[in-house]
């Protein structure tokens, strides 16, 4: 069993972070089309960056299950927060904002669910925030928020799709002391981790395709 815990610091260990870029801020797909490129340029620029996301999720998942073995757990914790609302956020940021925080955990579960489904035992986490959640008001930036629902709704999808052997939940750790959260957060990193790594951990009558916060179910 290859597991994906949490870093102190807030980032995820492989899997997970292995779709970030150099940078940090985007996919392995690196910056999408310019901000002077036209729409039409722009969207086969993140088309392309799906591509290199697949390819590198499916890449990466074939290597360490070749190196470690099989992997029953995945915590998809990378992400990028983007400040801005409607008006105030590029077509590209919102574009990196989707391929990291949403369909890089989504080409994840596709590389390496249908194993957890065979083997008929996986734990999948994704890492997700009340900013996404519809019942607290979409409060966050709005290429962070729209990301993190998009997220929930991968969430409950796949856990209709893999379960109910392979449980897959998504869990808001809340205001951590990363560097995203800043210094200034109320909740230790070892506190943010405990809803993921309880839900990574799930017994076989534990609950799927829900959303958490420390260890509570909270509405969509």
């Amino acid at each position: 069993m290859v597991k994906a815990p949490l870093h102190s610091n807030g980032a995820a260990s492989r899997p997970a972070a292995l779709l970030r870029s150099n940078t940090g801020r985007y996919s392995p797909s690196a910056r999408l089309a310019g901000r002077a490129h036209r729409h039409s340029r722009c969207n086969a620029g993140f088309h392309h960056g799906l591509l290199a996301l697949e390819v590198v999720a499916e890449s990466t998942a074939g290597w360490i299950e070749a190196t470690h073995g099989a992997i029953d757990i995945l915590v998809n914790n990378a992400a990028v927060l983007i400040n801005g609302d409607g008006l105030g956020v590029t077509t590209e940021d919102f574009a990196g904002s989707l391929a990291v925080n949403t369909v890089a955990p989504f080409a994840l579960i596709r590389a390496l669910g249908p194993g957890m489904l065979a083997r008929k035992w996986g734990r999948i986490v994704n890492v997700s925030s009340g900013w996404g959640a519809f019942a607290e008001g979409m409060q966050g930036p709005v290429a962070y928020a729209a990301s993190k629902a998009a997220l929930n709704a991968v969430t409950c999808a796949s856990a209709q799709t893999l379960g109910p052997t392979v449980k897959v939940n998504a869990a808001c750790p809340g205001w951590v002391q990363t560097r995203m959260g800043g210094p200034g957060a109320n909740r230790s990193p070892e506190q943010g981790a405990d809803t993921p790594l309880w839900l990574a951990t799930l017994p076989d009558d534990g609950p799927t395709g829900g959303f958490f916060r420390d260890r509570h179910p909270i509405a969509w």
